[in-house]
């Protein structure tokens, strides 16, 4: 594939682009440099993208391997920990009020997950894709991609069970 060709393909992937990277980094500032570091990368390898696999997902894995670097990096010369996204930062599209606070509520619920489940939740609940194509962005077996969604859908059918702190606020 030409330059050219994977520079008009990127408008159409740029939202799965940018929202795997939210779900690696947990930082909208980290998410906006993390999904542009990755188009570029894809437009300089455009001709090591092969027709055999999706656009999107070979964008993905550009994406993961950008992080894994970066996150090494990091540790090299810090050991720094990072921080879940807060809610409040996610740019509200919802059309309604309760529409939105239930978005909100979930987002937060899958932004506290592990990042490896958090990753496996985003490309197959949210990106719909595969076991068998979220198994090779993140590049681990496929058991792995269904137990880490096996074990998200365990935690989040915790917090489903657990009322909210204004609930439990008004029983009192």
């Amino acid at each position: 594939m030409k330059p050219k060709e994977v520079r008009d393909l990127l408008p159409n992937a740029l939202p799965s682009i940018w929202r795997f990277a939210l779900s690696l980094t947990g930082d909208i500032d980290m998410t906006n440099d993390l999904a542009q570091s990755t188009c570029l990368r894809a437009v300089e390898k455009a001709d090591q993208f092969r027709f055999s696999g999706s656009f999107e997902g070979w964008c993905l894995q550009i994406c993961r391997s950008i992080w894994l670097n970066e996150l090494r990096s990091r540790a090299t010369r810090q050991n720094k920990v990072f921080a879940t996204v807060d809610a409040d930062l996610i740019p509200d599209i919802a059309p309604s009020v309760e529409h939105s606070l239930f978005a909100k509520e979930i987002i937060e619920r899958v932004m506290a997950l592990p990042d490896a489940q958090r990753s496996a939740v985003e490309l197959v609940f949210v990106q719909e894709f595969t076991y068998s194509e979220a198994a090779t962005i993140l590049d681990v077996p496929i058991g792995t991609i269904m137990s880490r969604l096996h074990a998200a859908r365990k935690a989040l059918q915790k917090f489903a069970q657990t009322p909210n702190q204004d609930q439990r606020k008004e029983k009192r």
